[in-house]
C-alpha cells in the first residue's frame, strides 16, 4: 500500500447518511484503495447530536472544539488532541458543544459501502 497524508481539505464532506443536522463526513481512504480500514474527517456544525448504533469499530481523533459521546454506561467529552474509542455494537450519542467540532476517523472494517 503507497503511503498516504491527508487534510480536512481533501475530504468530499456530505450529510452524514441517515439524519439531517448539521453533520458531514467525507472518506479519504477506504476499501477503494484497497486497505482494511476506512479513514476520513467530519464536521459537526454547534451543539449537534447524532443517535447512532456503531455498525464498525470507530476511533475519532478530535481536531478541534469538543465532542462528548454518551452511552448506557455513561459518557466522555473530548476536546482537541484527544481521541474516544467505539466499539461495533456500542449504542452512542454523539454530541458537539457550542463552537462544534471537527474531527478525524479510522473505522474497522468500511463503514460505507462503495458507490456502484
Amino acid at each position: 500500500m503507497t503511503i498516504h497524508k491527508f487534510a480536512i481539505a481533501d475530504a468530499p464532506l456530505e450529510r452524514s447518511p441517515g439524519q439531517d443536522g448539521d453533520i458531514f463526513v467525507g472518506n479519504v481512504l477506504d476499501q477503494r484503495h484497497g486497505g482494511p480500514v476506512t479513514i476520513g474527517f467530519g464536521r459537526y456544525g454547534p451543539t449537534q447530536s447524532l443517535e447512532e448504533t456503531m455498525a464498525v469499530h470507530d476511533t475519532m481523533v478530535i481536531l478541534e472544539g469538543k465532542s462528548t459521546v454518551s452511552d448506557d454506561h455513561g459518557s466522555v467529552t473530548a476536546g482537541t488532541g484527544e481521541v474516544i474509542a467505539m466499539q461495533k455494537g456500542d449504542k452512542v450519542t454523539i454530541r458537539s458543544h457550542e463552537d462544534g467540532a471537527v474531527t478525524a476517523y479510522v473505522t474497522y472494517p468500511h463503514w460505507q459501502e462503495p458507490d456502484a
